[in-house]
């Protein structure tokens, strides 16, 4: 391979951090804990934006944009937000910078200070609550449903690319609603968007579920998720919606006359997702050769790769890919010629192998003589010979087969590592081992924080869908009664 990247047997961590790397997605930045997301990594997140983006509008929600910087005050208004984000706000003290006098080139201005401190946006419930006080008035403007496509900083210290950085990438709607009722299922319906498009989108398997109290959102009354099983049986939060309550319509208060006239304060929701589910998708699909993208979210869905020896050769074959690649694009489908002169075809397909291009297809003047292709598929590293004739349309339900079989290979590994655990010394063996347990919870904070300071597990939902499992039982740690399963692993 023109880029070797350490097998995943040998040290996931380094696998991955290799093919972020190797596969020109990002790359580390002079800033300390942040990251460069470079043309072909940037290009599958804008999938990921398009896909969401739509999904979004379809449920009535529109684009805004609010400020970078919220004013200090602002996070005190809402105890529970601020003492969750406390340790990763980045604050602005200073708006101005001078020439040392001493000749250490660039210093603060002292007199520069600023009035009031501002904090770098670590998420926007303060600064768009304090706008929503001037955009609701009356129940007629309500419900108010508005999402953001921005950056957000949480001062992480230790970080890996797209999983954890000091900057990243994210949306996050923010909604207010009449009556607690339409709140709660805003929240649910939000999340499940979110759970279509891992399934259908990124090929991923989740589930979806509630957070236990100690996993909620700073300021929440629920939050709800969607958790995925990374190949190392770790589990990775793709994706959260809250439910807020009015916390914030009473910090900032916003307050709406419902149909008698009398004032009520609004409902509140949050959700979002960020470009960790670049790094959900890299640890979900990937292998010892590279990325393996679903065609969805592909840059690059097919490669062509010609094979000559004359210049006669050269230009008959790309004739004939030129001919494929425009009734693909009719399609609907994305395709590149790899023309280069300077690169052998053997480098081509270790290059475009690495980047996870769905689907290859090489020919030379003999193949094209015999009316043939070959046609190779990234995700099951296989290649057959097949006939040029109706070739686009074949390509066209090959790449809908390859999205399915990735999601397929991705469900089965998960159902293959869930198992149910019913005790306290099989629980702190299997957990070992990776993968989600199925244990009784007593419901209590206390167990769950015992349970995480003895195993670094973690409840990661209270499943609604896939393992739902509403038994009575015990719980493994405190041998208290238990009203259901609940989905323990250890997380990124």
């Amino acid at each position: 391979m023109a880029k070797e990247i350490t097998p995943r047997s040998e040290n996931y961590s380094q696998w991955y951090n290799d093919l972020v790397v190797k596969a020109d997605l990002a790359e580390q930045s002079a800033v300390r804990g942040c990251m460069v997301i470079k043309p072909y990594g940037y290009a599958i997140w804008e999938k990921m934006q398009s896909v969401l983006d739509a999904a979004f509008k379809k449920t009535g929600v529109q684009n805004a944009y609010f400020p970078l910087f919220i004013p200090k005050s602002f996070f005190s208004r809402e105890a529970e937000h601020v003492a969750g984000f406390a340790k990763e706000c980045a604050v602005v003290t200073h708006h101005r910078l001078m020439n040392d006098p001493d000749g250490n080139g660039v210093i603060v201005d002292p007199d520069a200070k600023l009035e009031e401190e501002l904090i770098v946006r670590p998420t926007s419930e303060t600064i768009i609550w304090s706008v929503y006080k001037n955009w609701i008035k009356s129940w007629r403007d309500l419900p108010l449903l508005c999402n953001q496509w921005c950056n957000v900083v949480r001062w992480e210290m230790r970080t890996r690319p797209f999983l954890r950085t000091a900057e990243f990438l994210w949306q996050e709607g923010h909604t207010a609603h009449a009556t607690a009722e339409e709140a709660q299922a805003k929240a649910v319906e939000m999340v499940h968007v979110y759970a279509d498009f891992a399934r259908k989108t990124m090929a991923l398997p989740v589930i979806v579920g509630h957070k236990s109290p100690n996993e909620r959102f700073a300021g929440a009354f629920d939050t709800l998720t969607i958790e995925a099983m990374m190949q190392d049986g770790k589990a990775l939060q793709a994706g959260t919606s809250h439910f807020l309550g009015q916390n914030f319509a009473k910090s900032f208060d916003v307050q709406f006359a419902d149909k008698d006239g009398s004032l009520q304060y609004v409902w509140a929701t949050s959700w979002g997702v960020s470009t960790r589910l670049m790094g959900a998708l890299i640890m979900a699909h990937g292998d010892d050769n590279g990325l393996v993208l679903p065609p969805a979210l592909a840059p690059i869905q097919v490669v062509m790769v010609p094979i000559y020896k004359t210049e006669e050769e050269h230009d008959a074959v790309i004739a004939e890919f030129e001919k494929i690649k425009a009734q693909l694009e009719a399609l609907g489908h994305s395709v590149r010629i790899d023309d280069r002169d300077t690169l052998r075809p053997g480098f081509k397909f270790a290059e475009w192998e690495l980047k996870g291009v769905p689907v290859r297809l090489a020919m030379g003047a003999r193949d094209l003589a015999a009316g043939t292709v070959e046609v190779a598929r990234r995700d099951l590293l296989t290649k057959e010979t097949m006939q040029l004739e109706g070739i686009a349309r074949h390509i066209d339900g090959l790449l809908a087969d390859i999205q399915q079989s990735i999601y397929d290979k991705a469900l089965a590994w998960r159902d293959a590592n869930i198992r149910k655990c019913d005790s306290w010394e099989e629980f702190k063996e299997e957990i070992k081992k990776g993968g989600f347990l199925l244990c009784h919870w007593d419901g209590t904070a206390e167990t769950e924080q015992k349970i995480k300071d003895e195993t670094k597990a973690t409840i990661r939902c209270i499943p609604v869908d896939s393992c739902v499992c509403e038994e009575e039982g015990v719980d493994i740690y405190s041998g208290k009664p238990s009203k259901g399963r609940v989905v323990f692993a250890i997380a990124y």
